[in-house]
């Protein structure tokens, strides 16, 4: 296996209602993963999906092929034409991506948290389906080691942020103090759990509102609210100040219909409304009903700007330890490529020695065992000393931008099979925070965006 690709979008390329036509929700991951690996010029895959990417990582021996198929892929699930909005890594710059997306460096909010469990969720649901081979199984936990490097050895993540709690920011800046607001929150998963959980600290007044009423109650205990049913929405909607909406529906739960009737009986006091959900909770026609205020999570941008501008220095640091580490990945795993080579070169040689040896011997009946034996540690170290050079302009070839070609030249001119190439795929990919480097990645690849 050589080719690493990558193909995805993000909230950098494209708009939040192409964003959603791909949103694949957490329970499908893994079927979605599979399906995806089932191509068939792929040979290992995993998709990391958030509310603001979808990214597909494969391996395959043919990466023109494979980018080809996980397009036609990737539209087919969204219906729709996505040209515009893909790009394309393939080799170490697929590498460099992953690690930038896991140390939340391509995040909306440069050092959120939220990011690198969901990467680790994607690795998971890849494993489960069958898909992790000797690429994506050392690469991922690699990102992973890193990620934990740049939150502890940089600033990034100091009074990190997250969308939830943008959010949670963008509610106290227009309505000014939340203590004794009424907050409506909408959906239990995760991301609200962050949302209650800021909303909590200033002082709103917590109503949540779930399909599952078991769910709903555990998290509204855990922030001092109150659980009420899924079927008193509407009843909630008509005294909330903020509503904050954050479910897996793949349909609008708040429609233009419901809010206008709900407006009406608020007599059109005013409504702060937050659709962190991708897809949207809330159909977008609602901002124009009068005194409702609608944000979506594409509105959080403009946020988000501020909270770039503070950050700025320490993604530089940040920016700095992934490339340092991206180089010394690189490194080693050209030198663990080249590692099967040197031991076949050494091998080669031996072998020719050794069977002239065999032939010559016979014609020296005077000889005993112990000059035989010195006979054979003289061929032995003259091996040594006539491949010394050779090997060493082959590690320094590694190193360069050529070196895998040149390595592959080495290997047809002496005739060749490296070892390590017969197993490359049968490696067992490693566990998520072992952090380790990959042994049989190669890394050369072009990038475009």
């Amino acid at each position: 296996m050589r080719g690493l690709l990558l193909v995805g979008l993000s909230h950098k390329t494209a708009p939040l209602e192409v964003r959603e036509r791909l949103a694949i929700p957490a329970g499908e991951l893994e079927s979605a993963v599979r399906t995806m690996r089932e191509l068939h010029t792929i040979t290992e895959a995993m998709l990391v999906a958030t509310c603001n990417r979808v990214e597909a990582y494969v391996v395959s021996r043919d990466p023109s092929g494979a980018a080809r198929q996980v397009r036609e892929h990737l539209e087919g699930r969204a219906r729709a034409p996505l040209a515009e909005f893909l790009y394309e890594h393939q080799g170490k710059g697929a590498v460099r991506h992953l690690f930038h997306v896991a140390a939340s460096l391509d995040s909306m909010v440069i050092g959120e948290p939220q990011i690198l469990g969901q990467v680790k969720d994607a690795y998971a649901a890849a494993e489960r389906a069958g898909a992790l081979g000797a690429v994506l199984g050392r690469c991922v936990p690699r990102a992973f080691g890193i990620a934990k490097r740049v939150r502890s050895q940089t600033g990034i993540a100091q009074g990190a942020v997250s969308v939830s709690s943008i959010a949670a920011d963008l509610a106290t800046k227009v309505l000014g103090d939340l203590a004794g607001r009424r907050v409506l929150l909408v959906g239990a998963g995760k991301m609200g759990e962050t949302s209650a959980k800021q909303l909590s600290k200033r002082g709103g007044k917590l109503t949540v509102v779930n399909r599952s009423y078991e769910r709903a109650e555990e998290l509204a205990r855990g922030c001092g609210g109150e659980a009420r049913a899924f079927g008193d929405l509407e009843n909630h909607l008509q005294v909330a100040d903020v509503v904050i909406c954050s479910t897996a529906s793949p349909k609008f739960i708040i429609t233009h219909d419901l809010m206008a009737s709900v407006v009406r009986a608020r007599r059109y006091r005013p409504l702060f409304m937050i659709d962190i959900a991708v897809p949207r909770d809330i159909d977008p026609r609602v901002n124009d009903l009068d005194n409702v205020f609608l944000f979506d999570i594409d509105d959080l941008q403009k946020v988000v700007k501020q909270h770039l501008e503070e950050r700025q220095k320490e993604a530089t640091a940040a920016i700095r330890v992934v490339d340092e580490e991206l180089e010394e990945f690189d490194a080693h795993v050209r030198s663990l490529e080249l590692v099967p080579t040197i031991a076949a070169l050494r091998a080669r040689f031996l072998e020719v020695g050794t069977s002239e040896l065999e032939r010559t011997l016979p014609r020296l009946a005077s000889l005993g065992p112990k000059e035989k034996k010195a006979l054979e540690a003289m061929m032995g170290a003259f091996v040594s000393k006539l491949l010394h050079r050779p090997i060493t302009e082959l590690r320094s070839m590694a190193e360069r931008p050529e070196g895998p070609e040149l390595i592959a030249a080495v290997q047809r001119l002496f005739e060749l099979r490296p070892a390590g190439e017969a197993a490359r795929e049968e490696v067992t990919p490693a566990e998520p925070g072992e952090g380790e480097p990959a042994q049989d990645v190669d890394l050369q690849g072009a990038s475009r965006s």
